[in-house]
């Protein structure tokens, strides 16, 4: 298990972005910082965000020496062809979103863009679209300054002879860096080139600049749980007829520049492209979930976990520490240095010496240079160890010795060789039907609102009980464990960061950790402040961190667990993702509070506080009452506000009640929708806020007339009201004043819409079903007259 033994505070590390070329990227090793619990939290600080993750390196200048060195062989050893009509799909989502679709999960910048429709509109009409959801101009390349220069923006056919999607199919060599510091975007494409099923989910091919041209094109982006379609028109920024930023080695090729451009139109700009992790990247090519290791401090069940990754189809990529002096230095034993080689099959194969037999754990990598620069030590290409594995062995490896960049290793050559390893592990949706096995995913969407659900790590152990909470369930341990245990990949993910740049936004510090629940069902929901104090997490983020996503691999016992995500301050607002990966299946779900009031309970607590109330106001408040309502004996919502304005005058700090609190308050009492209360209606009415305003005064501890969101969430539960986190974001949304705080007036006003439709909802629910069906005439009367 994966955990510690006391109550440590949270580690907190900030990585301060750069804006690096792609060919200028170094990777160093990442030292880990801990924090022992009678310290104080400390700051760790990186200068590059290239040392937390391992980018892919290359240049235009790159391309051009590995193009010369290859000249005269075919073009077969260079590019992979994949313009195949009936290869095999992606299995994608049953729902693709457009971008700014309601449930998208992005904002409608003007009309849905449906590409289809689009594209044939145009055709028809002989004219070229022109998108005004991300216009050429100034604001689609920067939102913090004015470019230098003039850009022109000009479609394909205006910057070179016979534009093409893709010249002789597609490659990392169609990647080349432009003026813009996202490698990190470029690295991740180059990588995805090597995978085509899942290249063409990203890059649909039922576009072409031969085929129904329109000047619109489109592409598929991962976004939080949803695949979103970005539709575009191809004008694209140029300088002196030159493409500015991403662009092909071929000149006329442009799937890598369009691609740019959809995912800056995404993202908002181009600027907002600057700085970023491949892992991001790659995560938003398929949905998957990212681990990185360091080779020299990696698990003694790597190779395990590389095996079942293999299994389960996952992306794979590995490198050497670069040469700070030469770029892609070769080494003796034929290997790249700098350079990012795919790992293409893992395997346990037979092997039969004249003097022992077993079985010997081998990995094939992949050089994308596709060419005769390979591995050339043990297991290589016509090494000798071939001469021990089994004819049969060989075929089943579908063994070759072509000078095609592909080669194997053994894996404790891979650990000596290599530095670092990164593994995109797929969701279900991202594979294919025929993969064979596949992780099992669960995932929630959630935020943390400033005074209600941002508790911030467990160093506040006074708020670390507010943020919101997740339990798992596992039940089945892994396939071929001798431990007992199940795998569990936990990533945490914070949404729309990169879009909120232009706000002066950035990415939140983040991290989770894990509590063992021994008896599920004893605990309370959401766990409270005495659980946290008395018990300590079985596992934990390995520190709290400024990326979009923090994400680490856990070694679980059977059993249930609660999650806790949060920000490492506490009122630091964000929405987020969370996603479960395992081996075998999970059950997951919110740990909360069902939403309901104690109506019955709060009927006898109201024939209560009338009861108990002083005979002496009780005469004066009715004395008062019948006064205001002449002969009539009814009173309307301007008697009533007065009528408060008196009885609170000495009571409370009042100031008075806005006109809407005064009709929500007659709404909540009138039982005949008269629009007037009786005495008696009055008299329950005021007894309920008399409790109210007992409430208010005994959570608002320090006198400031306002609830904190913290002390809100204690305040509903003292007047009744069972509420989630949900709703009570909702409500700090809809009645807080912007500083995390609920001020009385909004109090009261809050308390009155919950106790009308809970109300009016168990009335048309006897049975507590959890479910009831309204006509819509009373629907509209129960929402309008509250």
């Amino acid at each position: 298990m994966s955990g510690c033994s006391d109550f440590a505070y949270a580690n907190r590390v900030t990585i301060t972005t750069t804006s690096t070329k792609y060919h200028q990227v170094s990777s160093p090793k990442i030292t880990k910082h801990t924090v022992a619990p009678s310290q104080s939290c400390q700051k760790k600080s990186y200068t590059d965000l290239s040392k937390v993750v391992t980018l892919v390196h290359g240049s235009s200048n790159i391309t051009k020496r590995i193009v010369s060195k290859l000249k005269g062989r075919t073009i077969d050893n260079i590019k992979k062809h994949y313009n195949s009509k009936t290869d095999d799909k992606l299995k994608i989502e049953n729902k693709i979103y457009k971008f700014g679709e309601r449930n998208s999960g992005f904002n409608a910048r003007g009309d849905v863009q449906d590409f289809y429709e689009l594209r044939d509109y145009h055709y028809e009409n002989g004219s070229l679209f022109e998108d005004p959801q991300f216009p050429a101009s100034d604001s689609s390349l920067f939102y913090s300054q004015r470019p230098d220069r003039r850009i022109q923006w000009l479609r394909p056919h205006e910057i070179s002879d016979d534009p093409k999607l893709f010249v002789e199919g597609f490659s990392r060599f169609d990647i080349q860096q432009g003026e813009l510091g996202d490698c990190w975007l470029l690295a991740a494409a180059a990588n995805l080139t090597m995978f085509r099923r899942l290249f063409f989910q990203v890059v649909p091919d039922d576009q072409a600049f031969d085929e129904k041209y329109a000047g619109i094109f489109h592409f598929r982006f991962w976004q939080y749980g949803r695949w979103i379609d970005v539709v575009i028109d191809d004008r694209l920024p140029t300088y002196h007829g030159k493409l500015v930023y991403l662009h092909s080695a071929e000149e006329n090729e442009y799937w890598s520049a369009l691609l740019e451009k959809a995912y800056a139109k995404l993202h908002g700009s181009y600027e907002a492209l600057k700085g970023g992790s491949t892992c991001e990247a790659m995560e938003d090519f398929t949905g998957g979930v990212t681990e990185m290791y360091d080779l020299e401090n990696s698990p003694p069940d790597l190779f395990q976990i590389i095996k079942k990754a293999f299994e389960r189809s996952s992306m794979m990529g590995c490198s050497i520490e670069p040469d700070p002096n030469v770029l892609e230095a070769e080494t003796g034993e034929g290997l790249v240095k700098g350079h990012a080689y795919s790992i293409t099959k893992v395997r346990y194969v037979e092997i039969r010496t004249p003097n022992t037999s077993g079985k010997i754990p081998l990995l094939r990598l992949r050089n994308p240079w596709g060419n005769d620069t390979e591995w050339n030590g043990a297991w290589s290409d016509q090494s000798p160890e071939w001469r021990f594995i089994p004819d049969h062995e060989k075929e089943d490896l579908g063994l070759n010795f072509d000078d095609d960049g592909e080669f194997w290793m053994s894996y404790k050559d891979f650990q000596k060789y290599f530095d670092r390893i990164e593994i995109c592990n797929l969701s279900p949706d991202s594979v294919s039907d025929d993969s064979g096995k596949r992780w099992e995913l669960s995932y929630y969407e959630g935020e943390w609102v400033k005074g209600v659900t941002a508790g911030g790590c467990r160093n506040f152990l006074d708020t670390f009980w507010s943020n919101p909470q997740y339990r798992i369930t596992l039940t089945q341990v892994d396939e071929d464990s001798n431990d007992n245990k199940c795998t569990v990949i936990i990533a945490l993910m914070q949404k729309n960061r990169r879009q909120q740049r232009k706000m002066g936004l950035d990415v939140l510090t983040i991290g989770f950790a894990i509590y063992y629940l021994p008896d599920p069902n004893s605990v309370p929901k959401p766990l409270d402040r005495n659980f946290f104090k008395y018990n300590a997490s079985v596992g934990r983020s390995p520190s709290f961190i400024n990326l979009r996503e923090v994400t680490c691999r856990f070694r679980l016992p059977p059993g249930t667990y609660c999650i806790v995500p949060s920000t490492f301050d506490p009122n630091e607002e964000g929405e987020f993702l969370i996603r479960v990966f395992s081996e075998n299946q999970n059950h997951m779900e919110v740990h909360d509070l069902e939403v309901g009031y104690g109506k019955k309970e709060a009927k006898a607590l109201q024939a209560v506080r009338r009861a108990s109330a002083d005979p002496g106001e009780t005469i004066k408040l009715q004395d008062t009452f019948l006064r205001l309502a002449g002969n009539a004996e009814e009173i309307d919502w301007k008697k009533f506000k007065e009528l408060l304005a008196i009885a609170l005058s000495n009571e409370y700090m009042f100031k008075g009640f806005s006109n809407d609190v005064c009709r929500s308050l007659v709404a909540l009492a009138d039982k005949n929708c008269s629009g007037k209360l009786g005495y008696e209606e009055f008299a329950d009415l005021w007894a309920d806020i008399s409790h109210w305003i007992t409430i208010f005064k005994k959570f608002d501890v320090d006198n400031s007339n306002n609830l904190s969101g913290f002390e809100l969430r204690e305040a509903l539960t003292s007047a009744g009201y069972s509420l989630n986190n949900h709703t009570l974001n909702i409500l700090m949304h809809r009645y807080g004043n912007g500083q995390g705080a609920m001020e009385f007036d909004e109090f009261i006003m809050c308390i009155v819409r919950l106790k009308h439709m809970i109300d009016a909802f168990k009335e048309r629910d006897p049975d507590g079903t959890d479910e009831a069906t309204f006509p819509i005439s009373e629907f509209i009367d129960t929402t309008l007259y509250s």
